[in-house]
């Protein structure tokens, strides 16, 4: 009977370390995938923390949790579930879901390009202001939700391609870590860097040589904010025109639509051309000249857009506004208007 139990525990023994192994086989595996996600998860880590300017420093981290949770709901609820299936069942569809994602980037950073530039974005926050009109969180919270959506898809499809020869089970797990252990780093970055503002200011009421550097940490964040806001706008084109220019060469390959090839071809060979060309600086500016593509891509794709949802929407519409206005003036403007004019002059 003892030696039964010893049997046992020695059977318990080596699949705990069996499954230990498997544990530690499927961070490491994690760590890897998400590695070649790392330019996507920065640009994630950029696009954040504009959501809570100008919000309560009392609702910023609330506002941050609520969309760390539901960055994680999107990874885990609907994008792991449907890139394992796809990638399982119809792995052709994967492609132009991501590219319908990056489209979406396009438009929305362009969109905000677009909004600067008119003046409408400054014009809305001053009517808000002006009316005593407070941020509607759960707007600000889906609007992050969606563009985040986007980026975690990206981050799955990249960590998924990189485990492709895996199982199926050895997948599902290796993304479900990458899903958290990404959300987490992503997320507790976002609220370090919102909150640094506090940090500062607790330290300037220190004594010692804490203070300046408190005050230091209280100037540098609004101009932190402001530039994490314009790099997360440029990384949203960034990034969606890169998701574009991966995707047309992989349906020019797949479908062989040779004149999908271009864009990819274009941007490639001037990348090949600045690598050999610059030596011991080749890698990096062969980077550089890659994102610069993806961002021009990005900037047209954003510009159409844009331009189909507002700005042609708008000059059709303007005769419409001006006859509108002018059913709308005063009764005897009208009336003047509409009097023939008898004098000679």
């Amino acid at each position: 009977m003892a030696g039964g139990l010893f049997a046992l525990l020695d059977d318990i023994a080596v699949l705990a370390k069996a499954a230990a192994a498997s544990v530690d086989d499927v961070a490491a595996a994690a760590g890897r995938a998400s590695v070649k996600a790392t330019g996507v998860i920065v640009d994630d880590t950029a696009v954040t923390p504009r959501y809570v300017q100008g919000l309560s420093p009392a609702r910023e981290l609330p506002i941050i949790k609520k969309i760390a949770l539901g960055s994680l709901k999107n990874k885990l609820l609907f994008i792991l579930p449907a890139a394992l299936l796809l990638s399982q069942f119809l792995p052709a569809a994967l492609t132009p879901l991501l590219m319908i994602g990056g489209t979406y980037l396009c438009f929305e950073g362009v969109e905000k390009i677009w909004e600067r530039i008119s003046g409408h974005s400054e014009d809305a926050v001053n009517q808000a202001h002006d009316e005593g009109k407070v941020a509607d969180e759960d707007e600000i919270t889906s609007g992050a939700i969606r563009t985040d959506f986007i980026l975690s898809a990206e981050i799955m499809v990249i960590s998924l391609n990189e485990i492709a020869d895996e199982g199926f089970v050895s997948r599902l797990a290796i993304l479900a870590v990458v899903a958290v252990m990404i959300t987490v780093l992503v997320y507790g970055v976002v609220a370090l860097i919102v909150k640094m503002d506090d940090v500062g200011l607790h330290l300037s009421k220190e004594s010692g040589v804490r203070a300046p550097i408190g005050r230091s940490l209280v100037a540098a964040m609004p101009k932190l904010l402001t530039t994490l806001s314009v790099v997360g706008i440029a990384a949203m084109i960034w990034v969606g025109g890169h998701i574009l220019l991966i995707g047309f060469d992989d349906l020019s390959k797949e479908y062989g639509w040779s004149i999908l090839h271009q864009p990819y071809s274009w941007v490639h060979s001037a990348e090949e051309w600045v690598h050999d060309a610059t030596g011991p600086l080749g890698a990096v500016l062969g980077w550089v000249t890659n994102t610069i593509g993806s961002a021009i891509l990005g900037l047209i794709v954003g510009a159409i857009v844009v331009a189909i949802m507002h700005v042609i929407p708008r000059k059709g519409g303007h005769g419409k506004h001006e006859a509108g206005a002018k059913h709308d003036a005063p009764a005897d403007e009208v009336a003047a208007d509409d009097v023939p004019r008898t004098d000679k002059h």
